[in-house]
């Protein structure tokens, strides 16, 4: 059925399309999806998500690292505490591996919050503090730069490596990525997350990427 899927969308004009990858059984099916994929004439690459587990299925099923042309990373979900940087460099070490590039997609839904805390504190002791939504998106940034460089200590080409903080706001996402494009070179994925369906998500996507992409911001886009 995703196979099936997938073709729908590649003859639709879907350059890449992601699938979600959050269980033994899923990882085991991925190379069987890209060989009938490859059956059938459809070269479209795969995109795994990856949350919580990625690093476990990824080093479990190497079929399945193998067939995914692209790892999504959300650095709010490889793990809490002194789990996280480990359980990421896993993550990244497999990419390494297997020369795949990676996503790291930052969500405001699952943004790490160890470090949103961290800002807050330092946003309360200025003398004019900011507002909580400017400091969220400073942890969106943040969280997405710092994971990046992670990446790169851990032996990744910066030139293997796409960015995304997504926000559910129209205006918020717009502000979100003109910071992000000012601050790094690494190409960028864009997306309202929790756009919703029907015609809602489909006018709120617009408008929002419609500024982005005029401005020359914008790699990919959902």
């Amino acid at each position: 059925g995703t196979a099936i899927q997938v073709k729908e969308l590649a003859r639709a004009g879907s350059e890449l399309v992601r699938i979600t990858v959050n269980t033994p059984e899923a990882a085991a099916a991925v190379p069987y999806i890209r060989e009938k994929l490859d059956a059938m004439g459809i070269f479209t690459p795969l995109i795994g998500d990856f949350h919580y587990n990625g690093h476990t299925l990824l080093n479990d099923f190497p079929a399945c690292a193998q067939a995914l042309s692209k790892y999504r990373i959300n650095p709010g979900n490889v793990g809490k505490g002194a789990k996280r940087d480990p359980q990421f460099a896993q993550m990244i070490e497999v990419a390494c591996r297997y020369q795949k590039p990676i996503r790291i997609g930052v969500n405001w839904g699952s943004l790490d919050q160890a470090l949103l805390a961290h800002l807050m504190d330092e946003n309360a002791t200025l003398a004019e503090p900011k507002t909580a939504q400017a400091v969220m998106i400073e942890a969106l940034i943040q969280s997405a730069l710092q994971s990046a460089a992670k990446a790169v200590e851990l032996g990744m080409s910066p030139n293997q490596i796409m960015l995304s903080c997504k926000v559910s706001g129209v205006q918020d996402l717009v502000a979100v990525y003109r910071d992000l494009a000012l601050r790094c070179d690494y190409p960028l994925h864009l997306g309202l997350t929790e756009a919703g369906m029907g015609s809602k998500g489909i006018v709120a996507s617009t408008a929002a990427l419609g500024i982005l992409l005029q401005e020359g911001i914008g790699d990919t886009i959902r």
